[in-house]
């Protein structure tokens, strides 16, 4: 703050923004270099993952992309900054996206990740004010969809939980994410909500994990859950982690919104 108590520039703020990073950046480095603090004797040194030298950026999207990161071609002169929306492309998919971090940093957490050289979906361009409008038409149209696959679903009585819906960027798929304790046979449903939106129908059933992601929510800490946050899928939680922290004494609490073991009891195994 500054001395008449008004709150500090955009700039000022990005100024600390890039501050805040470079720090991190030299921490987790210092790290690698030396993870013990000691001589790097050979049963200390940290297995590296190899450096990928390609321009990838971090990005959040509500489509199935089924990554979290995006390669920008080295020949393109495009330039991003967290915040930005970019048209992704990946196989025959386009989907919208929205740029998370770029630079230095996001080469670190793909090290940490041990992720390097796999195929990632293409950056074509940033969005523009047509891709904008399209965007907020496609939601228009989600929210619409609601009422009506609900109505469908009563219509032929199959037992089926909405969690979201997605329209692909170019509107040629529609994909209805949806939880149930049994098998539904959904090809009726299908056929009418294919008439109903004149476009490809894909109904996909998730578990209860990946419902919690998508709808998101605070946990019993009081911070948003980890797997909306920041952790980049899911590990199979036992209750010998329980076990191993001497928990089962608590096995009530230990369990999410989701109704599934809470992932933060990975979190120390380590």
């Amino acid at each position: 703050m500054k001395e008449d108590g008004n709150v500090n520039s955009p700039r000022e703020k990005s100024g600390t923004n890039n501050l805040f990073e470079a720090v991190v950046i030299r921490n987790i480095q210092d790290r690698r270099n030396n993870i013990s603090a000691c001589f790097q004797c050979s049963t200390c040194l940290p297995q590296i993952t190899p450096t990928d030298k390609r321009k990838i950026i971090e990005i959040e999207c509500n489509g199935l992309l089924n990554c979290d990161f995006c390669e920008i071609h080295e020949k393109s002169e495009i330039e991003l900054f967290p915040g930005d929306f970019v048209i992704v492309q990946s196989n025959e998919s386009i989907e919208v996206a929205q740029v998370k971090l770029i630079g230095e940093i996001v080469r670190l957490k793909r090290q940490s990740y041990n992720l390097w050289g796999e195929n990632l979906p293409n950056v074509k361009r940033k969005a523009n004010s047509e891709d904008l409008d399209r965007i907020r038409k496609n939601f228009q149209d989600e929210e619409k969809a609601i009422k009506i696959f609900r109505t469908a679903v009563s219509k032929f009585n199959l037992s089926m939980k909405l969690v979201s819906i997605h329209y692909q960027f170019d509107r040629k798929k529609l994909f209805f994410f949806y939880t149930s304790e049994n098998r539904v046979d959904f090809r009726e449903l299908a056929k009418e909500l294919a008439s109903e939106f004149k476009t490809r129908i894909e109904l996909r059933q998730i578990g209860v994990r990946d419902e919690a992601k998508k709808v998101g929510g605070v946990g019993t800490c009081g911070r948003e859950f980890c797997c909306i946050s920041f952790l980049p899928g899911f590990r199979r939680i036992t209750t010998q982690l329980a076990n191993e922290q001497n928990l089962l004494s608590s096995m009530g609490k230990l369990s999410g919104p989701c109704g599934k073991l809470k992932c933060c009891l990975s979190f120390e195994i380590d």
